[in-house]
């Protein structure tokens, strides 16, 4: 798809400033969109005001034509440029930047830290010398072009120079001639003077400009600058001299007479340029010339150089392959054609290769093109950052509003919920404190049964091992708890079992356990004596599921609340008459390993105690005791 962006050239002359802008037509060549001029003045050819007139006449034109285009290509004037034309013997390609690099410091008459400088290899002569054309110019003064473009709102994209530009523009419009060919730009300060032959160039720039005769003229007739060029523009023409009769207007004789001496003195370099290009450039005669520049339509000058020099001469029409765009005035477009070589040749580089390609752009220059390329980046990111900023603090606001609003409605309910929350609360405190009570009650009543537990499982131990004794030996046995002690030492004249919760002291407890035994076993008892009396109604009550006759002994106060080691002081009958001498051990340890096994007692620390077995006494019973710790403490 073809690229329809358009693009502006502007050539910032000595004595006026040439804008145009140009887009590219449908077969790809270059269209005229529209064009504009402003004249710079006096003031323009001052160094001090120059850049300030400049942007201002920038800005009107872009005003004026409407013009949206942001991309801009210039061109500096000629009496800013310095340009030589240097052959170099022939080298390796790898070595001639150095070589021209050489020649540049020789040639250029600034250092070369102050000036931006290029170089276009034009060709080779027949002993294999190349042809460069080297060129440099200030770094302020391209800093200073691109300074007005930028407050002009364009992007500089190119600084070439008019001797480039006009070459450009002429081979791309006269590129059917081959043999030698001048042309001559007569600009306001300088001229440029090219030769074309078989697609080499050859430029010089000479030191004379039409600006040469409104000084003179302003000088002789006493007028202000601005109004001597004004009638040099309208009255003035070039001398025929000879026997030609002179005007009758003063000002238009003077102007006439002046303009003819500086067309004398800019033929001299004329045609000593011509000696030079033909002797030492080994160039042919020229077979035509064309005229460009603002000074170039003066009346006569053509019949001047045609005369001077016995060529034909034309003006050059660098718009001869370049579509007008069909809103232009072609009758007011053929009146300043000429002056539009430079503004072509600029937006060729936008078009196509050119044959000189140069660049003077200094790297200060290049940095801040490369930043405003980016800036719309930058732009748009910090836009993007400051919207959604701004979005969140509109959002913000706005959710604050709704806060503000809600918070006012919840205060007046707040009251009376603070009311029913401090009732809540006190009722809470009270439930926390009932519920503190009533675990503490849980927790005596736990363990007001967890003694009650441990007796009861002794008991059962107890009963289990008379069971088992007596169906193995197939006689009568008993085994029963005759008292408890602590790890600690218990209160006087207290006995164990009263000390434990839930198990209260019975005053016929014992009797009555140990009468029901004596009853059940006495008569069986070895060597046939009678069983032993019972425990009187004063003693302690046998824990609960104890064999008859169980007591407990007085202990003094644990040193702690908590007891987890019990001594259980066993007594059992003595049945070694009957099963044998290790009866009484079997029974002492079948008591152990019962104990060990119940799940309440730990298997490691429960174990039968030193003192061993006690000799039979004459109730033809025997103790021996038991270590017992309990795996959750007892609470007294």
């Amino acid at each position: 798809m073809l690229n329809t962006k358009s693009f502006i050239s502007v050539d910032f002359g000595a004595g006026s400033l040439k804008l145009a802008e140009f887009e590219l037509n449908e077969s790809g060549g270059l269209r005229l969109k529209q064009y504009g001029f402003r004249s710079l003045g006096a003031e323009g050819a001052q160094e001090s005001t120059r850049e300030a007139v400049m942007q201002k006449a920038l800005q009107e034109l872009l005003a004026e034509k409407g013009i949206k285009s942001r991309d801009v290509n210039v061109c500096a004037p000629g009496f800013h440029v310095f340009s030589k034309f240097v052959k170099l013997p022939p080298v390796e390609p790898a070595k001639v930047t150095q070589i021209i690099q050489y020649e540049a410091q020789q040639n250029v008459p600034f250092p070369l830290a102050e000036v931006v400088w290029d170089y276009q290899i034009l060709g080779t002569t027949a002993g294999g010398e190349l042809e460069v054309l080297l060129v440099a110019i200030k770094s302020d003064i391209v800093e200073g072009l691109f300074r007005v473009t930028e407050a002009s709102g364009l992007r500089l994209q190119l600084a070439d120079v008019s001797p480039a530009a006009l070459c450009n523009a002429f081979r791309y419009n006269y590129s059917d001639l081959e043999d030698c060919t001048m042309l001559l730009d007569i600009g306001a300060k300088t001229s440029n003077l090219l030769f074309f032959e078989k697609g080499k160039v050859y430029s010089r720039s000479i030191n004379l400009g039409a600006n040469t005769i409104t000084q003179d003229f302003a000088n002789e007739s006493k007028l202000p600058f601005a109004e001597a060029e004004k009638k040099k523009i309208a009255e003035g023409f070039v001398s025929l001299g000879g026997a030609y009769e002179e005007p009758e207007n003063a000002h238009q004789a003077a102007i006439s007479k002046i303009a003819r001496q500086f067309m004398t003195r800019l033929h001299i370099q004329v045609n000593q340029t011509l000696q030079f290009y033909r002797g030492q450039q080994g160039g042919s005669a020229p077979q035509r010339l064309f005229l460009s520049g603002g000074a170039s339509i003066m009346p006569y000058a053509a019949q001047f150089f045609q005369e001077k020099l016995n060529l034909p001469v034309e003006y050059f029409n660098p718009l001869r392959n370049v579509d007008r765009d069909p809103s232009l005035n072609l009758e007011q477009l053929q009146l300043v054609t000429h002056q539009l070589g430079e503004v072509v040749g600029l937006g060729l580089r936008n078009l196509a290769h050119c044959p000189v390609e140069l660049n003077l752009m200094p790297e200060s220059t290049l940095n801040w093109v490369n930043f405003n390329q980016k800036k719309p980046y930058l732009l748009a990111t910090v836009f993007s950052l400051a919207a959604v900023v701004f979005a969140s603090a509109l959002l913000f606001n706005k959710l604050n509003d709704i806060n503000q609003a809600e918070l006012a409605n919840l205060d007046g309910q707040i009251v009376p919920l603070t009311k029913r929350k401090t009732d809540f609360q006190k009722a809470l405190g009270d439930l926390e404190k009932s519920k503190t009570e009533a675990a503490q009650i849980a927790d005596w009543i736990d363990d007001r049964y967890y003694w009650g537990e441990v007796l009861s499982q002794l008991h059962t131990i107890m009963v289990q091992v008379e069971n088992e004794t007596s169906n193995k030996l197939h006689t009568a046995t008993g085994v029963w708890i005759e008292n408890f002690t602590t790890d600690g030492e218990a209160a006087p004249d207290q006995p164990m079992m009263a000390m434990a919760p839930g198990f209260p002291a019975a005053a016929g407890g014992g009797m009555a356990r140990d009468a029901a035994w004596m009853r059940r076993y006495g008569s069986r008892l070895p060597g046939g004596g009678a069983a032993a009396p019972a425990a009187p109604a004063a003693e302690a009550a046998p824990a609960a599921g104890a064999t008859a006759g169980t007591k407990t002994k007085p202990v003094k106060p644990a040193a702690t609340n908590e007891v987890d080691t019990i001594t259980v002081m066993c007594r059992a009958v003595d049945v070694s008459a009957t099963g044998g001498p290790s009866a009484t051990t079997d029974m002492a340890f079948a008591v152990q390993n019962a104990l060990r096994e119940d799940p309440l007692f730990d298997k490691e620390e429960t174990k039968l105690t030193a003192a061993g077995l006690s000799q039979p006494d004459e109730r033809n019973t025997f103790t021996f005791s038991v270590t017992v710790k309990l795996k959750k403490p007892l609470k007294l």
